[in-house]
């Protein structure tokens, strides 16, 4: 039997055509091993999205290759977006690997492990292809979370973003091939579902045989047994469905969590990024959300330094931040990415100042999601059981329905046991600026803390959106 490493970069849709060639790998025959070095196949699941992710890539392929010199890897295969976007281009410069793959082509790593491939280049057209549930996937980290890749592609032409020119438009899966996956991930032991693609909020439009929308799917996939919550990520900004907003409060499963990319909050800014909608628009949403789902958890993520982003700009989007009241954050620095308007634009923000902002904005942020989080001190959440904390071995590591995977933050839990998978209840005793610490409630839900150990009061903390 051939060992294979692999090393997926990027984003969670990334992640899930890392586990697509996995389970390839696995119907050919190949075992996977941690450590490169004891590899005879190595795959690289490349991001081209922005420079910096660029340049990890790039930088990750070079540290690959070394292990074709000094290890037993004799196969060095390139997949991913980078591999789509600059095919000429690396194969020009990285004689050392064997094979390119697309963005879309995980499934032609099988020829190449069987080594029946003979061309270098297997890059294909993105739009050919669209994951089944059919496709073999082995799931990478978290035997009972997955992500869920619910379409390919994007039809808006955001000013910034180059991910349409290599990954394609919309092209949505089915709604009962998505099914018919979360059983498959549910009988293998999964509660938990995150739901991504490029663009979701736009789910089944380009089916126009089909009426199924997002709202659909959402009760749909929380109603398959076994399957407890089922979490929506990169919701466009645009007016949402009072469809899907009623199943997100009313469905048991469908969480209130709102992971809605915002991108800037200044109508001028957001005119030159061609979102759509200027800054009331955005207010009203906030608003519309906050009165539909009083429960919810907000995500979202900012560009700075955006060509022709002025500092007034700039303090409008503080203002919009600190009446917001998020409760994740992420931040990240304007990228000049080839064949993209904003590329060519002219205004261009210094990289310095750029950096500024975004340390500027994670400042006035972070004592905001530090207090929403301070406010559940006191109050019993439930908790999905991830397992040992990595940070502290005598703590287990979970996380409650407001904190997705890898990006949200986590529970530490002390005082009980309960195995990976667990749905259990906790009793939270403090917060930090991202993590909670809790203590596990015994199975009945009662709390059992070491003896002389005082129940702490549920914070009162003012805040706005926790009031409306």
């Amino acid at each position: 039997m051939r060992t294979i490493h692999f090393v997926s970069l990027g984003c969670a849709k990334n992640r899930v055509d890392t586990e697509v060639m996995l389970g390839v790998a696995g119907v050919e025959d190949h075992r996977p091993v941690d450590d490169p070095a004891d590899a005879d196949v190595i795959v690289v699941n490349t991001c081209g999205f922005i420079g910096p992710a660029k340049e990890e890539s790039v930088d990750t392929i070079l540290e690959m290759a070394e292990h074709k010199d000094e290890g037993r890897c004799e196969t060095l295969v390139v997949a991913g977006c980078l591999s789509q976007r600059y095919p000429e281009d690396l194969a020009r410069e990285m004689p050392e690997v064997d094979h390119f793959l697309g963005s879309s082509d995980m499934l032609k790593l099988g020829p190449v492990l069987r080594r029946e491939a003979e061309e270098r280049m297997l890059v294909g057209n993105p739009a050919a292809y669209t994951m089944r549930a059919t496709d073999p996937r082995t799931l990478t980290e978290r035997g009972h979370s997955a992500f869920v890749k619910i379409a390919e592609g994007c039809n808006r032409r955001c000013s910034f973003c180059a991910i349409p020119s290599f990954r394609g438009d919309l092209r949505s899966r089915a709604l009962p091939d998505l099914v018919d996956e979360a059983k498959r991930l549910a009988e293998g032991g999964v509660v938990e579902l995150n739901l991504v693609s490029q663009d979701t909020v736009a789910w089944g439009r380009d089916r126009k045989d089909d009426p199924s929308r997002l709202a659909d799917l959402a009760a749909a996939l929380g109603d398959v047994d076994g399957i407890a919550w089922v979490r929506i990520h990169y919701l466009y900004p645009e007016r949402l469905t009072a469809p899907l907003l009623d199943v997100m409060a009313d469905h048991p499963a469908v969480l209130p969590y709102v992971d809605m990319p915002l991108q800037h909050a200044a109508t001028n800014v957001l005119k030159r990024m061609r979102r759509g909608h200027g800054e009331d628009r955005l207010r009203g949403l906030v608003e519309r959300l906050r009165s539909r789902l009083p429960d919810m958890v907000f995500r979202t993520t900012f560009l700075v330094g955006h060509p022709g982003e002025t500092d007034a700009d700039f303090e409008a989007l503080l203002d919009f931040v600190r009446w917001a009241e998020l409760d994740h954050v992420g931040v990240f620095v304007f990228s000049p990415e080839d064949g993209t308007p904003a590329g060519a634009m002219e205004d261009a923000v210094e990289a310095k100042i750029a950096r500024r902002r975004q340390r500027e904005l994670m400042r006035v942020q972070r004592p905001l999601s530090r207090e929403r989080l301070k406010a559940r001190i006191g109050s019993e959440l439930e908790v999905l059981v991830d397992g040992v904390s990595q940070e502290h071995e005598y703590l287990l590591a979970g996380r409650w329905w407001g904190q997705a995977p890898e990006v949200d933050g986590k529970v530490l839990l002390a005082n009980g046991d309960a195995a990976p998978g667990e749905l259990r209840k906790a009793f939270v005793t403090n917060a930090a600026d991202y993590d909670l610490v809790a203590d596990l409630l015994t199975p009945a839900g009662e709390w059992a803390p070491p003896p002389g150990t005082r129940r702490p009061r549920r914070r009162k903390i003012k805040l706005r959106t926790l009031q409306r």
